[in-house]
């Protein structure tokens, strides 16, 4: 069953030239970007919150055209959009099969093209923000971490959400309901969830978790910050890269191909449990539509194209790709050079780097420090303090676990 687990043809697998560029190329622009971008904007934070987030999110947005660049450029990877769109600018939660472990990242060459990618933000494992470079910069754009500890995880992701709220500043949310990407243990756990519960068992998508789903959507509705749900079916016709292995290996996706649902939030259910519902009937329709989609002509829709069109033209995505591409090289080797040849940049170098492990160590993240930030200039009684980084257990909450990429 190789579109709904595994890729049998991807043992044995070894560095490639081009998938070691693509792996080094987006690590060095996220760490060099973290310190010498992001780095000297870190302290407007401590006087305004506010004004911190609508700089980060822009710098943060330009690190997320390079894997579409190199992608769609340098790797001929075919991306098809279908579906009803996105209305630019608007404020949306996200929900998306987990086909892989790099649907987040492959989403991005959606979103250039019909949204933002300056508003989208990720619930993901709290793990990842520990990463140099990837997670520093994750942490400055405030993606909200989980632990898959309920508790836990909703006071921080209430925290986060009321932040949003309170700026009013627009975000686009990408959760995984699922929990984590399709792989033959994970849909055998699927299917032990689906026989306890009476529940068809699913080949193509996971059975969804709903109740990080319907927290997020009641907490943006709540706080007037919600204007439509979309709801993304990736597919992959053929090469299914699973992890970053797959990558390094230069096993690319040669499509990549996006069926976007979009509900207004006027047309949503009121209740937790009829949300919760909603959500289990979105993905009985993944099911099938994936299900017609591998076992048919490995298209969402014979049109092949969207009924919205996209907010950009071909020609000016084509010119972001491009001047991403040239841009993060240049800024890559500029970086290197810098620091071989000047003494004062190595210092601040080192200087950031240690802020960034030493914050963590203290604080937990700056996403933590800038909700306290945040706390202290607008005495939001509303905010709960969070202690420490939260390390532990890292278990398997099936009620914490909708929205964790992995």
């Amino acid at each position: 069953m190789q579109a709904s687990c595994g890729n049998h043809g991807y043992s044995g697998m070894a560095v490639s030239v081009r998938g070691l560029y693509f792996v080094v190329t987006l690590f060095l622009g996220s760490f060099f970007g973290s310190v010498f971008m992001l780095g000297p904007v870190l302290p407007l934070m401590l006087f305004s919150p506010a004004w911190y987030r609508w700089l980060t999110d822009r710098i943060v947005a330009t690190w997320l055209t390079l894997p579409v660049a190199l992608l769609e450029l340098v790797f001929k990877v075919k991306v098809v959009i279908t579906g009803d769109g996105f209305v630019p600018g608007e404020r949306s939660v996200i929900i998306m099969n987990h086909r892989t472990r790099l649907d987040w990242m492959f989403l991005w060459c959606c979103l250039l093209r019909y949204s933002y990618l300056r508003l989208e933000k990720i619930c993901l494992k709290a793990a990842l923000k520990a990463i140099p470079g990837f997670g520093w910069a994750m942490q400055v754009a405030s993606f909200i971490f989980i632990h898959r500890r309920w508790e836990d995880d909703r006071r921080h992701m209430e925290n986060m959400l009321q932040y949003f709220c309170d700026i009013r500043e627009p975000l686009q949310l990408l959760i995984f309901p699922e929990g984590t990407d399709l792989t033959e243990n994970t849909k055998v756990r699927s299917d032990e969830f689906a026989e306890k519960n009476s529940l068809p068992k699913y080949e193509y998508v996971l059975h969804p978790r709903t109740t990080g789903f319907t927290f997020i959507v009641d907490t943006l509705r709540k706080g007037d910050n919600l204007d439509a749900i979309h709801d993304i079916t990736v597919a992959y016709p053929q090469n299914i890269p699973q992890t970053e292995r797959h990558l390094l290996s230069g096993l690319f996706p040669r499509e990549i191909h996006f069926h976007v649902r979009r509900y207004p939030v006027s047309t949503l259910p009121g209740s937790g449990p009829q949300l919760q519902t909603w959500c289990q009937e979105r993905w009985a329709e993944k099911e099938e539509r994936l299900r017609d989609f591998y076992t048919g002509a490995r298209c969402f829709d014979a049109s092949g194209r969207s009924r919205i069109p996209p907010c950009k033209t071909e020609l000016r995505v084509h010119l972001i790709k491009a001047a991403s591409l040239l841009y993060w090289n240049a800024f890559i080797l500029l970086c290197c050079a810098g620091l071989y040849l000047s003494p004062a940049l190595r210092a601040y170098f080192l200087l950031v780097v240690l802020f960034y492990l030493g914050q963590q160590r203290a604080v937990g993240g700056l996403e933590l420090l800038e909700l306290a930030c945040h706390r202290r200039w607008n005495g939001v009684a509303g905010l709960r303090r969070e202690g420490g980084d939260g390390n532990g257990g890292d278990q398997g909450d099936d009620k914490a676990a909708s929205g964790k990429k992995e």
